[in-house]
């Protein structure tokens, strides 16, 4: 099967039509005829090739939601003609401790949807079955598919974490992940505060956020000490993780689903021991709790918030995200 797609052929290139051949379907793969996709940051860092991981030609995309075309002989929890998503994960080794554990996100043999294959800024992506999941018929397709990356890497800390609708929890950064955790942790019940600047506070407000904290004012940072049970970090510069440390209770944990890349200036105390806090992150999430993000979007009537682009526009949008004007994710539909 010839599958038309978008792909850059080198490192920060301008995408270009491109062709390639799908053999026979596996009995334990699917196939989805490719309906949008969600342009996600770390389709960025591959592109640029950020993380030296990159193949070319590379056709990102993990934010896949389409139709099943086509179905290996021994897949059995989806059918041609249903709609589906497919996230980060396009396959699973199934048999390490972690998958049998239900913990296929930590598979040091996952296979990335976008490194070693062809994503999903395409016609048909193809898949190993566990990585497909069903799209709740309540849940508007066209704007799901960020919840399949973006989504998942805010709610996957929260179900980590075994959040209570009775904690409070913190936001910092409202952006293209920042957003949603917003709206998820408002959906758990929780008490929930965004860290971001004095002109993003009504806006903040209005998808969830009960306050906001100033996140360039020390002094405000400062009074917030002890108050968070939970703080989630989707911010990928460096900050002063210290006085972020001191706003959480005891026990109290920051996840970091945004992507810092220099070294963590963490003092262990006086906080870190004594209030025995926890500082960690999370790859995405498995199987299971892809299908509970999606359930709980479609039971909250939660999406995110998109701009959209035509698949063939594909520069034209990857320009507006490096612009930093994306409000607050993009999604590529299929022409």
């Amino acid at each position: 099967m010839t599958v038309k797609a978008y792909a850059v052929t080198k490192a920060k290139g301008d995408f270009e039509p491109f062709e390639f051949e799908l053999g026979d379907i596996d009995p334990y793969e699917v196939d989805i005829s490719v309906e949008s996709c969600g342009i996600c940051h770390s389709d960025l860092s591959m592109v640029d090739d950020e993380w030296g991981m990159a193949q070319f030609p590379l056709v990102p995309g993990h934010e896949v939601v389409g139709k099943v075309s086509a179905v290996g002989d021994h897949v059995t929890h989806v059918k041609v003609g249903d709609r589906v998503g497919l996230g980060w994960h396009a396959g699973y080794c199934m048999m390490c401790d972690q998958c049998l554990s239900g913990d296929h996100n930590l598979c040091s043999n996952a296979e990335p949807t976008i490194a070693g294959r062809h994503g999903g800024f395409a016609d048909t992506v193809r898949a190993k079955a566990p990585s497909v999941v069903k799209i709740p018929d309540e849940l508007n397709a066209s704007e799901a598919g960020p919840l399949l990356c973006g989504g998942i890497a805010m709610f996957n800390p929260m179900v980590q974490a075994g959040l209570s609708p009775t904690d409070s929890v913190g936001v910092i950064g409202i952006g293209g992940l920042g957003h949603m955790g917003l709206k998820f942790a408002a959906a758990w019940g929780c008490h929930v505060t965004a860290f971001t600047s004095d002109s993003k506070r009504q806006e903040a407000i209005e998808m969830g956020a009960h306050d906001t904290i100033n996140s360039r004012d020390p002094e405000a940072i400062k009074a917030a000490a002890g108050r968070f049970d939970l703080v989630l970090s989707t911010v990928n510069v460096p900050l002063d993780w210290n006085a972020v440390l001191s706003t959480l209770k005891p026990r109290g944990r920051l996840m970091m689903p945004g992507a810092v890349t220099e070294p963590l200036d963490i003092n262990v105390l006086p906080d870190m021991m004594f209030k025995q806090l926890s500082v960690g992150s999370s790859p995405v999430g498995s199987p299971v709790v892809i299908r509970q993000i999606l359930d709980f979007a479609a039971r909250h009537d939660i999406a995110p918030v998109n701009e959209h682009f035509p698949m063939s526009k594909v520069n034209d949008a990857f320009e507006h995200l490096r612009s930093g004007k994306a409000r607050f994710r993009i999604v590529l539909d299929r022409d």
